[in-house]
């Protein structure tokens, strides 16, 4: 038997289970689950865009651990390497309820669960020779001890395997302060090719958080970082690197929900990346991702698969047939 072919993608996170209600959670209604989290939210993005990516993590032995794995196993994400812990440590849960237009209220279930335990054990593993990016976010060093320490561990290891370190921000302020989180993240950097950041998590990642944009780039790109990537919402996205930056206009679209956005835009510059996209064209398949994700709601189910990424610049009515 032929051995399955190394993924170009590794990343590592909590993936909880999703209950999403369709009105104030006070009123009582119904819900509908699914799963979500920012590193499998990447995956399943890259998976449709037709990479080949492999999820390491922990889950509960529980219904909702097993609802995480069928899930990623169903949109082609390698789980081999996700272990179920037999502690009696739960899958985390969150809940969604949308409260005002596309602003909406998340609330997270996730204190002592199996995902915020993984260590370095769980993901080191999972680093193929093969593997062109190990994709990491802010989310999960800010779980606990083990799970920062396997962060900076497969950064640390990715780096000197040649294997491009992705880091984005991701901040989540019920998780950490912003001082925790620069003291955790910033020595990330020495082992980060690739930044992601929106304008306002920028600070996190500088010695003195009080830099204006120019300077904190300009640090970034100075420390090692090749690509600083700074994410402007509905103003699109601006690309840094030593030659210069490179802006690009976000797509316009009726948005209907912004959760998971942040991560489309992160599968969509990496599957550029993945495929020897230039700079320009990695933002505007990023913008385009972004704007599949905030068009539908959910964080994943609207992704893109590799064949839909033109549909947006179909006229406006059209039918498909």
């Amino acid at each position: 038997m032929t051995a399955p072919a190394s993924p170009e993608v590794v990343t590592f996170g909590e993936t909880m289970a999703a209950l999403r209600a369709h009105g104030a959670l006070r009123l009582g209604g119904s819900l509908g689950l699914s799963v979500a989290g920012a590193e499998s939210n990447v995956a399943i993005g890259l998976a449709r865009l037709g990479h080949r990516v492999r999820w390491a993590g922990r889950v509960g032995a529980d219904e909702l651990g097993a609802l995480v794995l069928r899930t990623l196993r169903a949109e082609g994400v390698d789980t081999s390497y996700a272990v179920t812990d037999d502690t009696g440590r739960p899958t985390g849960l969150l809940l969604t309820e949308p409260r005002l237009g596309t602003l909406t209220r998340v609330s997270y279930y996730r204190a002592g669960s199996a995902g915020s335990a993984v260590s370095p054990a769980d993901v080191l593993p999972a680093l193929d020779p093969g593997t062109r990016i190990l994709h990491l976010t802010g989310i999960t060093p800010a779980l606990g001890p083990s799970a920062a320490e396997a962060t900076l561990a497969a950064a640390t290891t990715a780096r000197e395997a040649g294997i491009t370190v992705c880091l984005d921000v991701n901040h989540r302020s019920r998780l950490w302060t912003s001082d925790r989180a620069r003291t955790v993240l910033r020595p990330l950097l020495a082992h980060t090719g690739l930044l992601i950041a929106s304008e306002d998590e920028l600070p996190l990642v500088q010695e003195r958080p009080d830099a204006d944009e120019s300077k904190a780039v300009h640090s970034l790109l100075a420390a090692g970082v090749n690509e600083v990537v700074v994410k402007r919402g509905a103003r699109g996205a601006t690309a840094f690197t030593a030659d210069g930056a490179t802006d690009c206009a976000a797509r316009q679209v009726d948005a209907v929900d912004l959760v998971g956005a942040g991560d489309a835009f992160v599968a969509g510059y990496l599957s550029g990346l993945l495929g020897g996209a230039d700079i320009p064209a990695r933002l505007h398949r990023a913008v385009t991702t972004a704007a599949f994700a905030v068009a539908t709601r959910g964080d994943w189910e609207g992704l893109p698969t590799q064949d839909e990424l033109g549909l947006f610049d179909q006229p406006d009515g059209t039918t498909i047939r």
